[in-house]
């Protein structure tokens, strides 16, 4: 990748990832809200719905520029030609990759922040104190592992088809998508793909949330989300589904539109510098 594109992947990436995450932060609230074991009112209800932000907006630019550094870094290396039937699982590849790196940036952050959601009498950096106090580093990388299984099925479903649905579009109209138009495939992506892998955020909320010592803090995801099943059913599985379905189809509007926008601009800007 020249020098432009990667400056380019990791500013459009962490402007787009900075917006979406303080644009829609009051229903991520609501869905973990609704998924934590302690039930929906008393985690909170719809009191102190900005709980927890300051961990989201620290994480949230070093987040997604992680992200799209790798996803465009591995797009350019497993570089194939644009009508290849191997284009989709470049995508998989690029978007599985960046996964795994931003999670090592997510996680802390994601700790902290769901904690900070269901317990808003508490400040943010206290509850950070606390995990180090009680848990050390481990602690803040409590559900790494539940994380990653979730994005990366995810990624995996919300990547090619976000790419697909813009190359259909521009062949129907024979010409490159508008940023608009890459916003509107975003969302669709992202809606269908929040909805498929609902059970696996609702398995990595509870690991996140479990009290220390507890079967579910293990991070065992087939466990947590037999527990769920066992106790709730599929309507458990799903908890949270509403708002999480909201949030990333209007996030994926802005997350992606912005993402193409910001960096189409600098790249414009880098090809026209001296």
């Amino acid at each position: 990748m020249e020098r432009p594109g990667f400056m380019a992947s990791l500013v459009a990436g962490g402007i787009a990832g900075v917006s979406v995450d303080l644009i829609l932060y009051p229903l991520d609230t609501i869905k973990t809200r609704l998924q934590s074991p302690q039930g929906f009112n008393k985690a909170g209800g719809f009191r102190g719905i900005y709980a927890g932000v300051p961990s989201a907006a620290i994480g949230s630019f070093p987040n997604a520029a992680a992200f799209f550094i790798t996803y465009e870094y591995v797009k350019w290396f497993l570089h194939t030609d644009s009508s290849s039937y191997l284009m989709p699982v470049k995508h998989m590849l690029a978007a599985s990759a960046g996964e795994l790196v931003a999670c090592l940036i997510r996680v802390p952050s994601e700790v902290v922040k769901q904690r900070a959601q269901v317990s808003s009498s508490s400040r943010t950096f206290q509850i950070f104190s606390n995990v180090l106090y009680q848990e050390g580093i481990r602690g803040l990388y409590r559900g790494y592992t539940s994380t990653v299984l979730r994005e990366i099925p995810f990624s995996l479903v919300q990547f090619p088809l976000w790419e697909s649905l813009k190359a259909l579009w521009s062949w129907r109209q024979d010409h490159v998508v508008d940023c608009w138009q890459s916003a509107v495939c975003g969302a669709f992506a992202g809606g269908f793909a929040a909805v498929v892998t609902t059970p696996l955020d609702v398995a990595k909320t509870r690991i996140m949330l479990a009290k220390v010592g507890s079967s579910t803090a293990s991070g065992n995801v087939l466990s947590a989300l037999h527990g769920v099943w066992r106790t709730q059913g599929l309507a458990g599985l799903f908890a949270g589904v509403f708002p999480r379905t909201a949030a990333i189809s209007l996030g994926g509007f802005i997350f992606l539109g912005a993402y193409d926008q910001t960096r189409s601009l600098l790249l414009e800007l880098g090809r026209g510098s001296p």
